[in-house]
């Protein structure tokens, strides 16, 4: 007599996942997310889900970093999610896929209010487990109602799809042994009062290199399943913000100690932290670019970068690349890259490929110093593409005749950092002299592309110089805005569930 196979364990699929400074006045909306609804549209983002179970597609939203969201539209996906999950039947998990550091107009913890819906829908017996970035936050909450989390463990992000993958093995393999009659896993939350930007926590460079280097070893320590470290996202003003060690398994003891272990190890390096790359104020970069022979000489806009939730419309570097005398000359060619400007998109694509106008470029967002600038420009090339809708290359033009300037705008907020992009426009990541990116550490594209690089401290909604920005609700003591602050105990770090 043959025995029936037990039924293949149900994970829903849900989440929005969003990166959201409080800083900018940009307010995300719907138009700025790619959502999929149904199992379908869901599994095809997921092509590694593991075959030992089924899967129910509810809602997955995803965006650029940007600012808060619009309350309503989080309102109305949440409860999509809601009532998809309860009307999926009986479930043994749900992948909860989020970014960690989502904002929502008049919520303090986007992410803690979510999955607390959720589990007021799906109940405690079925497990919950996430994969985040690690620029995110884990909050009691958040932690309270996950059986599982974890984030990547490199940045720039090259490990993104890696860590969804073992995230949601790792949740197919708890919820089927829970379902089975199973323990829970055991997990422990340890916050670390550090909140620093993720362009002084690259890995590329120590400590964070050897910091989250350490963590395979901890992993492969019996009883220990994974051990994650979260930075923590430093353009938000909420209490959630700062950097936070979990790790889980199926030993409380050895869970706990690993997780001590990271803890300990981050607090140990909390003062050696530094900038991935050379800083100084633009007009300091700037002059090292035009004096250097290394060439491309790229300089990041730090303090606008629409990857951690710039308005990506400050015009402060287009304003001194414009009036600067070598490029205006064009003696020196300088590529900007690039503005959030769909007026000034649009006049272009009307104009056709070199065709002239003038137009005041930029600044309609983020209006701080200097504002929208004036300017006559000329159609250098023009494309369409999903991620930047409309856009164009525009030579800068002084008298009628070219200056050594070409900016990029485009229809919609984007992040201009692979190589494939600059083609569509005609443009060379390697052909201008100087290369200014609205981007914080530089993506692999970029980072291979150029000879020298300089790390701007530009003002803007994701400044890197966290004091100027004015944070008032974090928690306090807080490295770095408290300079040395004594060390917190191990009872007062620790959370667990046994």
């Amino acid at each position: 007599m043959t025995s029936t196979p037990a039924p293949l364990p149900r994970i829903a699929i849900a989440g929005i996942a969003i990166e959201s400074s409080t800083f900018t006045p940009y307010r995300s909306g719907e138009a700025d997310f790619e959502v999929r609804r149904g199992t379908a549209e869901i599994l095809d983002r997921y092509p590694f889900t593991p075959p030992e179970a089924e899967y129910v597609g509810v809602l997955h939203a995803r965006a650029l970093p940007g600012g808060q969201l619009e309350a309503e539209v989080y309102a109305r996906w949440k409860q999509e999610i809601c009532e998809g999950l309860a009307a999926a039947g009986p479930l043994d998990g749900v992948f909860f896929d989020v970014h960690g550091a989502m904002s929502v107009v008049g919520l303090d913890d986007a992410e803690g209010d979510l999955v607390t819906a959720i589990r007021a829908v799906i109940g405690e017996e079925v497990v919950v487990g996430t994969a985040m970035d690690l620029h995110g936050n884990v909050s009691p909450t958040l932690f309270e109602h996950c059986d599982l989390l974890t984030c990547y463990r490199h940045a720039p992000h090259i490990d993104a799809w890696e860590t969804r993958e073992r995230g949601l093995a790792d949740l197919v393999a708890a919820a089927a042994r829970v379902r089975d009659g199973g323990p829970r896993p055991h997990r422990s939350l340890v916050h670390v009062p550090i909140l620093l930007p993720g362009e002084k926590t690259s890995t590329r460079i120590e400590p964070a290199r050897s910091l989250y280097a350490r963590i395979p070893a901890l992993t492969q320590r019996p009883g220990v399943t994974d051990v994650s470290c979260w930075i923590g996202f430093a353009w938000a003003d909420q209490p959630r913000c700062q950097a936070a060690i979990v790790a889980h398994g199926e030993d409380p003891e050895a869970v706990d100690a690993a997780a001590l272990e990271l803890a300990t190890a981050l607090w140990e390096v909390r003062h050696d932290f530094v900038f991935v790359a050379p800083t100084g104020s633009f007009e300091e970069c700037l002059d090292e670019a035009i004096a250097s022979q290394a060439r491309p000489f790229w300089i990041s806009d730090s303090g606008d970068n629409p990857g951690a939730g710039g308005a990506d419309d400050t015009t402060f570097c287009l304003a001194r690349l414009a009036a600067r005398e070598e490029i205006r000359s064009g003696e020196v060619s300088a590529l900007l890259v690039s503005l959030v400007d769909p007026e000034t998109t649009d006049a272009a694509h009307e104009s056709g490929p070199g065709g002239r106008f003038e137009a005041q470029v930029g600044g309609r967002i983020d209006a701080r110093e200097p504002g929208p600038v004036p300017l006559a420009l000329q159609v250098e090339a023009l494309d369409e593409a999903p991620g930047t809708g409309l856009s164009a290359a525009l030579r800068v033009l002084e008298d009628g005749r070219p200056t050594g300037l070409t900016v990029v705008v485009t229809a919609r907020r984007s992040q201009w950092a692979t190589r494939g992009m600059y083609e569509r426009l005609g443009l060379s990541m390697t052909g201008p002299d100087v290369v200014v990116v609205k981007m914080g550490y530089l993506e692999p594209d970029q980072y291979e592309a150029a000879a020298d690089w300089r790390l701007a401290l530009t003002p803007g909604g994701v400044d890197q110089d966290l004091l100027r920005l004015g944070h008032s609700r974090i928690s306090r003591p807080m490295i770095p805005f408290d300079p040395e602050i004594p060390a917190p105990t191990a009872e007062g770090m620790l959370r667990g569930r046994r």
